[in-house]
């Protein structure tokens, strides 16, 4: 059958490829040669290949709640409830994902969220009520616009793991500590198409709270700590090679003792990370400055680098609502200027987790 009536197929799918993220689920849904076409791993790829996908960051963010005060005086607060909200760079809008039904309570603390495909993986964390630990696994599809349950992760139980994807099939988990607070070597890849997990060689180093990052086609950890030097962050990275099943150590990737939970991979191949209240580039061996943040983001959740662009999300205090900024990177004034997005009040709460899908 047509896709379109009176309109060849190729170009047909033509205009399908064009529709825009938040319409996908209501196209499925119009008829079955829609809904096969756009399931189609092929329609992502037409989609990118004609360069129609667009970013898409997904937050696991803390709702906010408005505070009525006497005289008319009102406030902003962030609340322990966390959901899923999406911004769209491209269009400037905010909106939230439907909840996962079998989490009422919101959330997982201190869960991570990844994007594979035209999913949005939700991994571990734990129980907002009872604070147990938890290892399942959610997947939001955006074509279907549903949820559903991956294979719970396997082994002991994992906090303040990394966690990083390819983008296309697979998500790793890296390090974390079990509920004895001792820091994990362990390393398992889940395979999003067969929903299922399989553990990889461990680590060389022991590396709680580390930084998982696909950079240059490889998996890498970045810094974390031991279990013998809580919070005393390791310079170190670890790079996996598939071909030989076996890790690098690579010493002094970071060049400073610090929190690597910011160090992303931008899309032009680069490394970009926060650093005493700067954007920092690695090139080769270097870190080196890109900008200096505005006091709003000085403590940043979240920064990432697209189509010329870098996003930075945080905010002035520990305590304080979070905002967004916009440097364009490809502007050659040697003091480059940040602009500020518009950000819903509902959408400033604190940030735990984020990802960006190209969509």
């Amino acid at each position: 059958m047509d896709l379109l009536p009176g309109l060849p197929n190729d170009i047909a799918l033509e205009c399908l490829i064009r529709l825009p993220l938040h319409q996908f689920s209501k196209a499925a849904s119009v008829c079955n040669n829609w809904k096969r076409e756009i399931k189609h791993p092929v329609f992502r790829q037409r989609r990118k290949d004609s360069g129609l996908t667009r970013p898409v960051f997904a937050l696991a963010q803390a709702v906010v709640t408005t505070i009525r005060k006497p005289h008319g005086v009102t406030s902003l607060s962030s609340t322990q409830f966390y959901r899923l909200s999406l911004y769209d760079p491209e269009r400037g809008c905010w909106y939230d994902l439907p909840p996962i039904p079998e989490l009422v309570d919101g959330l997982p603390m201190f869960c991570r969220v990844v994007g594979v495909g035209s999913e949005l993986i939700v991994i571990g964390g734990c129980d907002p009520v009872n604070w147990r630990v938890m290892d399942s696994v959610f997947i939001y599809n955006f074509v279907s616009g549903s949820w559903r349950c991956g294979a719970d992760m396997p082994g002991e139980q994992r906090l303040f793991f990394g966690c990083a994807s390819d983008s296309e099939r697979f998500v790793v988990v890296a390090g974390g500590h079990n509920d004895e607070k001792n820091a994990l070597r362990s390393v398992l890849l889940y395979d999003v198409a067969k929903d299922d997990w399989v553990t990889l060689p461990e680590m060389a180093m022991e590396r709680d709270e580390c930084k998982y990052a696909f950079h240059r086609g490889k998996f890498h950890v970045i810094g974390g700590y031991p279990t013998h030097a809580q919070g005393q962050f390791q310079r170190s990275a670890e790079v996996y090679d598939s071909a030989t099943r076996q890790w690098r150590l690579e010493e002094d990737f970071l060049s400073d003792d610090t929190c690597p939970q910011t160090c992303v991979e931008g899309d032009d191949g680069r490394l970009y990370m926060w650093r005493d209240g700067d954007v920092v580039v690695k090139c080769d061996a270097m870190w080196k400055q890109v900008a200096r943040l505005p006091a709003e983001v000085s403590n940043v959740a979240y920064l990432t680098v697209w189509q010329g662009k870098l996003l930075a999300v945080g905010s002035a205090a520990f305590d304080e609502l979070y905002s967004g900024y916009e440097l364009d990177l490809t502007c050659d004034s040697k003091e480059k200027k940040w602009r500020k997005l518009d950000t819903p009040d509902e959408y400033c709460g604190h940030v735990q987790s984020v990802c960006c899908l190209e969509m």
